[in-house]
């Protein structure tokens, strides 16, 4: 009879929609991301269970043989959801009583799905990070190389869109990596936030049972426990904390790519972009197009609004146990580590490769007169005039060359003439010194304080430099040896189980 078609039955769970738009991604998604470390936390606590006495010999060793078993067994690829079982925790559990009985829920004494998600995620969280910081340490070697290979190549340092002053490609660089450096020692820092171990809060106050938290922290490869259990569920800040620190080299360096597509303007023409890195139009035969500029620039824009993503979906939830900093939110998050990663490679393949044009480095700095700072300098220096007079003095020389159409090399007449008419007498300053002090080998080679673009002063700072990439590099390793020891210790202690 009409609207007799089958109704969902509404007291029977899961709800058919709530299963296709939750649960089912839900599931698929721990088959991706989180299944491994699921297994290193069954048996990491099965181990302690056994530990402390808390599971006799003969049920630990039994539960341990069944869960070797199902983890053989268990094609995780090929797992579909079915709604017999909420997650794939239960799968497991499940597995575990077909196999051993009521025993085979005891592996869930004293945890909770609570303490073991944010477990899981900080395990899958603290894999990602550490291979985006070897990827932004390869990136600041290489441009770390880079600059001291061009510590001497001149370029146009532009301020406000407009030609400023002359630097070098080096000096340029060593500001990328000094940005760098910061951005990765926040990340460290978060890094850090990630090796603290829920286990043990169970579902929110620990357990009554004689657990002991620092074993349980030392199988997985934490440095300690987390100590508030409250907090261990409710306080997400390795999350907010991670993905903040995680967006900001890709708003840094977008900046950074930003400048490589002005300077390598046809207009500009300060940087040369080798042909490998270069699509021809397919309708104009002479239009190069840097397109990786364009890809590096959207992938730096994508990770940061990922991570921005994350972080306002924890904004105004309660504090306590939620789904907002779960399952979905986790496995979106980890999308930022993917984009943010093809971004840091293409980066180190594409700057290392390019090269400045000096010939529209030269043409640049004379057309647009950018050594004139150090002609005020100089005349505050050799002249004994007030600053504000020698610019003066400097405009005027900048404003007849540039009306001329000369560099400024070639404007001793009119420096002469602006000076005798700001002063009252003639310069000093013979034609030979105009034209050392108006160069841009000169610009540079006076600025040797620290910080500066002369070669002094830029191999200080890339000692510096070096030293600061080893030591963010050497605390990285520290996280990374003590994971791989944990695995192993994780696999001995379970293996003495099997032995018992």
């Amino acid at each position: 009879m009409p609207g007799s078609e089958t109704m969902t039955d509404h007291t029977v769970f899961p709800d058919p929609t709530y299963k296709d738009t939750v649960l089912q991604p839900l599931f698929d998604g721990v088959k991706a991301h989180f299944a491994h470390g699921m297994a290193q936390i069954n048996r990491a606590h099965l181990v302690m269970l056994a530990e402390t006495g808390i599971l006799q010999p003969p049920d630990a060793k039994a539960l341990a043989t069944a869960l070797k078993e199902i983890e053989h067994e268990t094609d995780i690829a090929t797992l579909t959801y079915t709604g017999e079982h909420e997650d794939y925790f239960f799968v497991v559990e499940a597995a575990l009583r077909t196999k051993l009985g009521d025993l085979g829920g005891a592996l869930h004494t004293a945890r909770s799905r609570n303490d073991m998600d944010h477990t899981l995620f900080k395990l899958a969280l603290r894999v990602r990070v550490q291979e985006l910081l070897k990827l932004l340490a390869d990136l600041a070697q290489s441009l770390l190389d880079k600059a001291e290979l061009e510590k001497e190549t001149l370029i146009v340092a532009y301020t406000h869109g407009q030609p400023a002053q002359p630097t070098t490609f080096g000096h340029y660089l060593s500001a990328v990596v000094e940005v760098l450096l910061r951005d990765m020692a926040r990340l460290d820092a978060a890094a850090d936030g990630l090796e603290h171990c829920p286990m043990g809060a169970a579902a929110i106050t620990t357990s009554g049972f004689p657990i002991d938290r620092e074993r349980m922290a030392d199988l997985l490869g934490f440095e300690g426990p987390l100590l508030n259990a409250y907090g261990c569920i409710a306080s997400v800040d390795y999350v907010t904390g991670l993905y903040s620190a995680l967006k900001l080299p890709f708003v840094h360096l977008g900046r950074v790519v930003q400048d490589m597509g002005t300077w390598a303007s046809f207009e500009v023409g300060q940087l040369y972009v080798p042909n490998a890195l270069v699509q021809i139009s397919s309708i104009m035969p002479q239009k190069r197009n840097p397109v990786p500029i364009e890809h590096m620039r959207h992938l730096a824009s994508v990770t940061a609004g990922r991570c921005d993503m994350v972080v306002n979906t924890m904004h105004n939830t309660p504090f306590t146990d939620m789904n907002d900093s779960e399952g979905e939110v986790q496995q979106a998050g980890f999308a930022a580590f993917d984009s943010g990663g093809r971004m840091l490679r293409l980066l180190r393949a594409f700057l290392p490769a390019c090269k400045i044009n000096e010939k529209n480095v030269a043409r640049n700095t004379d057309a647009a007169c950018i050594t004139i700072t150090e002609l005020a300098d100089t005349l505050v220096r050799d002249e004994g005039l007030s600053f504000r007079q020698a610019h003066d003095i400097a405009a005027m020389t900048a404003e007849a060359v540039i009306a001329a159409g000369a560099p400024l090399g070639r404007g001793f007449n009119a420096f002469a003439d602006a000076f005798k008419s700001k002063t009252g007498r003639p310069t000093t300053l013979s034609q030979e010194r105009f034209e050392i002090v108006t160069s841009a080998d000169h610009f540079v080679a006076v600025r040797d304080r620290p910080g500066g673009p002369a070669p002094a002063a830029l191999n200080a700072a890339f000692a510096m430099y070096q030293s600061d990439l080893h030591r963010l590099t050497e605390r990285a390793t520290v996280r990374t040896d003590r994971h791989v020891a944990a695995c192993a210790m994780l696999d001995h202690s379970f293996a003495v189980l099997l032995e018992t």
